[in-house]
């Protein structure tokens, strides 16, 4: 087996089987990783430097077909269900070494890293790839190894990402022929049949939010992190489209990390060592931060140049929407680096509530924040192709349902003796609708959000009057520096006051009855956040 370029003196590839391959190319660098693609076929040069590629297939994550193998460690321990789809382990180890015989005819790129910028809660991790671009992904999104740590690297967790090589569903156990299956007792991650370099990042995401809380008593989150000069850290939760990197990517503020923290007894610390950001419709006025950071050693996936040149079209969708560059965190500015941070004293949820009910900002208390946390709420605009319809709401528990191993009630719980210990602030912050709902209200002002953030970070909002909310129950401030003080009960921006109260009410139903599923698991402090409503048909 030829081999060649920095490799692990500790463990080689025989750890998880693979004894023969056509080739094996260790730990390149960005620039022999961008050549190997060109002279792979796998992408183009752009006209800043950045690598472009295709994921096939695959544009996103296929949730349906990411597996988690069930045994003894796992059996009693994860929640099991649509998201967590145990998987057989006989049957893992077959696909496993179907796999490892495909590789034999393989050029290989390996790539060690971790994953973790605390040294105390770090993985090691060892990533197996069939495409040069690929390895470069991990080489930007994970934590990169210096020249003699890869000497002694000793991998906790392996990833074998072939997407070339399919599953048979019939004699495998997979739905179809693409698969991702985490291995808790084996530490290892299969992947194949998808393209889509996601399923590698999204999967040691997945696996830290097991170990983590389960094993080390450390809270995972799906979240942007920021620091202010005097060392005060913030978390931004928040599904897509609710201003998550908009309103963390501050220029006044060090950037810990755009969407996998851990928060220990002292810290919060990044688990990655890049971003992966959405860039359809990118341009440099909206997100100069993203915009630079697409150079050389960056990657776009999934784009198309403008006709004639080699300039990239981020308003082409023609691929998907999905469109992303993935690039480490290094290249932006005001990084943190190493990627950690005291513990935080304010934590934003964000939502972008269409029906135009929830408060601008409200705060609060423990049981709200547990609640609303295992909640994960935001509220997408339906279709318009005839007219203006009703907007749809969307929970996503821990604001990252697909990528939680255990029952969200877990993740709240730390959540909650964590505020409790460290007197932390927990706001709720609505960037979508206010004076009525999508088609009838406007979107929340820019400048007013940001104003608001700003205010409770500098603890603005600590001595002014707040006003409990007769339905949610979160307290809403009666006045806020650079923000009309009429915007910020939502029930007055209203015209018709009885409109608003029908509608409050109908939201706190959907909260109520989509906490159905939980509630066998919540404890009554969990409970007690809830809403004032009852659940309508």
């Amino acid at each position: 087996m030829k081999q060649s370029g920095n490799k692990s003196n500790a463990v080689g590839l025989e750890s998880v089987g693979i004894t023969a391959a056509k080739e094996v190319l260790w730990n390149l660098s960005p620039a022999e990783l961008v050549e190997e693609a060109l002279n792979n076929g796998e992408g183009y040069l752009t006209s800043t430097g950045a690598l472009m590629c295709d994921t096939g297939k695959f544009t996103g994550r296929s949730p349906k077909d990411r597996f988690i193998v069930k045994d003894a460690k796992t059996e009693d321990s994860v929640w099991w269900g649509d998201i967590n789809i145990p998987f057989d382990a006989e049957k893992f180890d077959r696909l496993h070494e179907k796999m490892v015989n495909f590789l034999k005819d393989q050029k290989l790129y390996v790539r060690d890293a971790y994953a973790g910028a605390h040294p105390d809660y770090r993985l090691n991790l060892r990533i197996i790839n069939t495409q040069a671009w690929q390895n470069l992904f991990c080489n930007n999104m994970f934590l990169r190894l210096s020249n003699e740590e890869i000497k002694d690297h000793q991998p906790e967790f392996t990833i074998i990402c072939a997407p070339e090589f399919e599953a048979d569903p019939a004699v495998d156990g997979t739905r179809q022929s693409n698969f991702a299956i985490i291995n808790f007792t084996k530490n290892m991650i299969l992947i194949g049949g998808t393209g889509y370099a996601g399923e590698m990042k999204k999967g040691i995401f997945g696996v830290l939010n097991y170990i983590l809380p389960h094993e080390r008593n450390t809270l995972s989150m799906h979240c942007s992190a920021n620091v202010g000069e005097s060392g005060d850290t913030a978390i931004f939760f928040g599904l897509s489209g609710t201003g998550k990197t908009t309103l963390s990517a501050d220029p006044e503020r060090g950037l810990i990390g755009d969407d996998e923290h851990g928060w220990t007894a002292d810290s919060v610390f990044n688990f990655e060592g890049g971003c992966y950001a959405k860039v359809i419709d990118l341009t440099r006025e909206k997100e100069p931060q993203i915009w630079d950071a697409i150079k050389f050693g960056s990657i776009v996936e999934n784009t198309r140049f403008y006709e004639g040149t080699r300039e990239v079209d981020y308003t082409n969708n023609s691929v998907t929407e999905n469109t992303r560059t993935a690039y480490p965190i290094n290249y932006i500015d005001n990084a943190v680096e190493p990627s950690r941070a005291d513990i935080p004293k304010n934590i934003f949820f964000l939502t972008a509530d269409a029906f135009g009910v929830l408060p601008p900002i409200s705060k609060l208390n423990t049981s709200q924040a547990m609640y609303h946390f295992i909640s994960g709420y935001t509220a997408k605009v339906a279709g318009t192709e005839v007219g203006v319809t009703e907007p749809q709401t969307t929970f996503s528990a821990c604001f990252g349902a697909a990528f939680l191993p255990l029952h969200p009630t877990k993740y709240a719980e730390m959540l909650g003796k964590k505020m409790e210990e460290n007197n932390v602030n927990v706001w709720l912050v609505n960037t979508g609708w206010t004076g009525g709902p999508y088609g009838v209200g406007s979107r929340m002002k820019l400048p007013y959000t940001r104003a608001m953030i700003t205010a409770a970070l500098k603890g603005e909002l600590e001595h002014v009057e707040f006003t409990k909310h007769p339905i949610f129950g979160v307290e809403m401030p009666n006045s806020c520096p650079n923000v009309p003080s009429e915007i910020l009960s939502p029930r007055n921006t209203w015209q018709n006051k009885e409109e608003y109260d029908t509608k409050a009410v109908d939201l706190a139903s959907k909260f109520v009855k989509n906490f159905q599923k939980y509630a066998e698991y919540a404890s009554d402090d969990i409970l007690a956040g809830a809403p004032q409503a009852e659940v309508t048909a």
